[in-house]
């Protein structure tokens, strides 16, 4: 048994649950006269270059697999930010040492590909990275990806690409959803959103809550000292999420928003099935609270004037035990290590039509990290006290050469200026002077037909280093390096999206990146990081990334859909090739159906193919196959119920090594909208 450690004292152009559960309540007589009421996503949100949108109340696509919908996330069972971005081609993930679940776009990994809400950045300031597993999909409309090159608003350090939440905006006076759901391990989990749109103004809310005490290994998981199969030892996880968005509408082309976040996070780290590398890890609280200001303002007819302001906290705690009693505190420890960071900035955006055939936009952004940590987990209390400041200066501008075909090219300017160093393990440290990037890029993209796009570009980005990458010690074996380099990579991608029948959806890219300055560890000898024998990150790699993505989804009858896409990714690594560029699969599969034998009832199945991948310079883990099925049943028009089974074979694999995933498991859910 588990014990857990108590808690330390750009638009496109064209936890109250149960309070809210009776909120709700009130008004079922709405439902019938609101057949289709589901929000929209939040336009203001959204970041796009080409600025195309299909219908009122979707979100444009630059290339190809670059948008999840919320009828995709509710329809696969996509709970958590990282489990519905692997729904798109091009994207692979895994599960970290720490339980955390991160991502890989074309390669590029978390740090290297940007995380937005509502386009505004979302990491850690410490070291750029953030738990996907902590970020729930309830309260939202869609998730945005772009690969490679994407648009020049979204600020610095999108190197290999960015992902954008977006929030919610209702379009009628009231809607919403409830729903509550079961399902193995003792899992949990209910979800409100209410919004109301009174024209002048409009208010969203919502709440979320899920909770598991374990999930289960497959049946074919051989035991080890660390891990006896079964229940998976130390996987408990609780989540929950308060969200509210107030907006201010006067006229047709204002809108002013004010949105307050607040996510609490609770979980444990599964030990590593090899007994050598097993750490016992749990983590009381993983919080976050923000507080973002986002607006439009039309300066007469040819200028928009767009701002967004934000302030984020976040707030973890980790406690490090000896055994799996979780009651004696390594290292001689007398408490958990405690991060308390900030991140607070804003950006400026001047949009301007004023020239024939040209949307021209001018971006300046201000963002200033604080890293604070007081780690009590060894006998020598550390302090420490971290400070960056980054201002950005961007200008994007697409022109219209002609009715079917528009290019359009943006170049930024980052500079990251250093400003608290305070370690109180290494007294002494000197501030860092400042560093630069420059990003630059152009794009292509010509509507062949109303049902065909093409388009080719290139786009030349960086990433600057985190304050871990130039001062972490990782545990007293890294030398610091505080005058890190940003890494930079060229991006080259051609596309087409096209519908090739009525209600089809077909897509394709070849992409290849050229990444330089990668920062890589730097042994002094051998190939392992000690105490004696320190290492070091340095901008020693230079990688290449080159692959093609496949995407094809169609309805065969009134009764049936088929839909799926196809990921080939081969990486080298060119300055030193006997090392391997671990983590992503070669090949990646993803095909599903969905069959309605009646018209209240579906039968949905998805699965998924991986290749081996290594995940080390020795160790490859096995390809795997994986299928879910489900079945909904909707018995009234405003309500659905759903069982259905993931991993229905009980297939046993591992996406890190040493971290076997959950064999079979069964869920259910209800679902009320209005």
């Amino acid at each position: 048994m588990t014990n857990r450690s108590a808690l330390p004292t750009m638009l496109p152009r064209r936890p109250n649950l149960p309070a809210l559960a009776v909120l709700t309540a009130f008004f079922p007589a709405l439902a019938a006269a609101q057949e289709e009421a589901v929000a929209r996503p939040f336009e203001l949100g959204a970041v796009t270059v080409t600025a195309t949108v299909p219908q009122i109340g979707e979100i444009g696509e630059d290339q190809v697999a670059s948008v999840v919908t919320r009828k995709e996330m509710r329809q696969f069972n996509r709970d958590n930010v990282g489990d519905a971005l692997n729904l798109l081609s091009g994207v692979t993930v895994s599960n970290m040492q720490k339980n955390e679940k991160r991502i890989y776009v074309r390669g590029f990994d978390s740090r290297q590909v940007g995380l937005f809400i509502d386009g505004i950045p979302v990491y850690i300031p410490y070291d750029g990275l953030v738990d996907l597993n902590r970020f729930t999909t309830a309260d939202l409309a869609a998730v945005q990806v772009a690969k490679g090159f994407s648009s020049v608003a979204y600020g610095p350090n999108t190197l290999g690409g960015a992902i954008n939440l977006i929030s919610r905006k209702p379009r009628v006076r009231l809607e919403g959803d409830a729903s509550i759901g079961f399902g193995e391990g003792n899992e949990r989990q209910a979800s409100v959103n209410v919004g109301t749109n009174q024209g002048l103004w409009y208010l969203q809310a919502g709440a979320s809550y899920i909770e598991s005490d374990n999930f289960r290994l497959s049946s074919d998981f051989r035991p080890t000292a660390t891990e006896n199969g079964g229940a998976r030892n130390n996987s408990y996880r609780k989540d929950d999420k308060l969200s509210f968005k107030f907006g201010l509408t006067p006229n047709a082309t204002d809108e002013y928003t004010l949105s307050y976040y607040k996510q609490n996070g609770e979980k444990g780290q599964p030990p590593s099935t090899n007994p050598a590398s097993a750490r016992y890890w749990q983590w009381p609280y993983w919080d976050k609270e923000s507080l973002y200001f986002i607006s439009r303002t039309a300066l007469g007819q040819s200028e928009t004037l767009k701002i967004r302001l934000y302030i984020d906290k976040y707030d973890n705690a980790l406690d490090m035990f000896t055994d799996a009693t979780y009651t004696t505190r390594s290292s001689n420890g007398t408490g958990p290590s405690v991060y308390d960071d900030e991140t607070k900035g804003g950006s400026v955006e001047l949009e301007s039509t004023r020239f024939a055939s040209q949307t021209l936009r001018l971006v300046a952004h201000y963002k200033e990290d604080q890293h604070d940590k007081f780690d009590r987990s060894r006998a020598t209390i550390a302090v420490e006290d971290f400070n960056d400041k980054l201002v950005s200066w961007a200008i994007e501008d697409n022109i219209q050469i002609g009715p079917n075909l528009m290019l359009s090219l943006g170049a930024a300017r980052h500079q990251l200026r250093p400003d608290t160093l305070y370690d109180s393990t290494k007294p002494g440290l000197t501030l860092p002077g400042k560093k630069t990037a420059n990003d630059a890029q152009a794009g292509l993209f010509y509507d062949w037909s109303a049902a065909v796009r093409l388009y080719a570009t290139v786009a030349r980005k960086t990433r600057l280093p985190t304050l871990s990458d130039r001062y972490s010690q990782s545990m007293n074996t890294y030398i610091e390096n505080p005058d890190l380099q940003p890494e930079e990579s060229v991006n080259y991608e051609i596309g087409y999206q096209g519908t090739p029948w009525a209600g089809a959806k077909a897509e394709a890219a070849l992409f290849y990146s050229d990444i330089d300055d990668k920062i890589q560890t730097w042994y002094s000898s051998g190939a392992s990081c000690t105490a004696a024998n320190k290492c070091q990150r340095r901008n020693i790699g230079k990688v290449r990334s080159k692959g093609i993505e496949l995407g094809l989804r169609s309805p065969l009858s009134s009764r049936l859909e088929l839909g799926g896409n196809y990921t080939y990714i081969d990486l080298e690594n060119v300055s030193d090739p006997a090392t391997r560029v671990t983590d992503v699969p070669r090949h990646k599969i993803i095909l599903h159906a969905l069959f309605r034998p009646v018209s209240s009832v579906d039968l949905v199945a998805f699965a998924e193919r991986d290749s081996s991948k290594w995940v080390s310079n020795t160790v490859r883990l096995d390809g795997f196959t994986t299928l879910n099925l489900k079945a909904v049943w909707r018995p009234a028009k405003n309500i659905s119920g759903e069982a259905g089974v993931n991993n229905a074979t009980d297939k046993n694999y591992e996406l890190a090594d040493g971290f076997p995933n959950p064999g079979r498991m069964w869920f259910a859910n209800a679902t009320y909208t209005f």
